[in-house]
């Protein structure tokens, strides 16, 4: 790769990142549009249906891993190359569409005011709908406390796994890292479970899911503290003391990077007592409770979850341009 194709290579993806951010700020994922998310859920759904069953499920796991490979990455790429061969414009304008299909600011956002929206009102029968639309845990006797702390949980935590994440892979290598990635995220949220049905089939799209995203949530969480903290009651030491107590802690290796930097930079406590399916789960928890956790904190996650998204786009602006004018000076 010569330096030319270097620099076309980050215009191509910045432009593309650029394109699918206001794709998805304007469209978001409307319910009945075709989608590759739904398509890769229908893909694991059938090979979970077929496969997870007798003996060797652990490596009939690994062959699901393989195929979101094939449908996620390699799919993708081709159709990519093609279209760099046919127009560059074009070709960049696809990437866009496609990395649009990845992230979820829009959706995300809205599903937590459908929440916030019947909380206000005391109105918890709805509230409680609601919230089970985002959430895996039993919703039909939360609080009103623990409704808002499911939803900043879900914000805080898809802040990296439903965006950021994914701008990271489309940095890399565009669409078709994007779309691996989510592929082997849905994965991970449908059949990486450590339990008797998921434990062997699961594992390798759990493990792939964890490897995938050692970095992006460690990013994520130093770009939503240097990003937030200036808006926050709560000084810079502080919030960094809370995310190294209480990240390592969280059952998954990375997800706890997220939640403990939203919790710290609000001053509240996420985690504690879940139930799923009747079984009672006592999760790690998060931050210190220096403040009640209420219905208004839900609008404050959305807020560090859009600063967050938009100071990762800057973020790759910046480091793209940058790479872009060493580049130059090499010529």
């Amino acid at each position: 790769m010569n330096i030319m194709d270097i620099q076309m290579f980050l215009i191509a993806h910045i432009s593309a990142i650029t394109i699918a951010l206001i794709i998805d700020g304007i469209v978001g994922d409307p319910e009945h549009w075709p989608h590759p998310v739904r398509w890769f859920g229908k893909w694991i759904y059938w090979m979970d249906e077929f496969f997870n069953k007798g003996a060797f499920r652990k490596t009939k796991g690994f062959l699901l891993v393989i195929t979101m490979l094939l449908w996620g990455m390699i799919a993708p790429l081709f159709i990519i190359l093609y279209l760099y061969e046919i127009n560059f414009i074009l070709a960049v304008l696809a990437e866009g569409i496609m990395i649009a299909t990845t992230i979820s600011t829009k959706s995300l956002s809205e599903a937590a005011f459908k929440v916030a929206a019947p909380l206000k009102k005391g109105d918890l029968e709805n509230a409680r709908y609601e919230v089970s639309m985002i959430v895996g845990r039993d919703t039909d006797q939360l609080t009103e406390r623990e409704i808002a702390r499911a939803t900043v949980e879900t914000v805080a935590e898809n802040t990296s796994d439903g965006i950021t994440a994914p701008l990271f892979f489309a940095f890399i290598g565009g669409a078709p890292f994007a779309l691996f990635y989510r592929a082997i995220n849905t994965c991970d949220s449908m059949v990486g479970y450590k339990n008797e049905k998921y434990s062997e089939f699961g594992y390798f799209s759990a493990k792939t899911d964890d490897v995938l995203n050692y970095l992006p949530s460690r990013l994520t969480a130093i770009i939503i503290i240097l990003t937030n903290q200036t808006k926050s009651e709560y000084t810079f030491n502080h919030i960094i003391s809370v995310v190294k107590r209480d990240a390592p802690k969280h059952p998954s290796p990375n997800s706890g990077y997220g939640e403990s930097a939203v919790a710290a930079l609000l001053g509240v406590q996420l985690g504690g007592l879940n139930t799923y399916k009747g079984i009672v789960s006592n999760r790690a928890k998060m931050g210190d409770p220096l403040v009640d956790l209420q219905v208004y904190h839900i609008s404050k996650s959305v807020e560090i979850m859009k600063r967050t998204v938009f100071a990762t786009w800057l973020f790759y602006l910046i480091i793209g341009g940058v790479i872009v004018v060493i580049t130059n000076s090499w010529s």
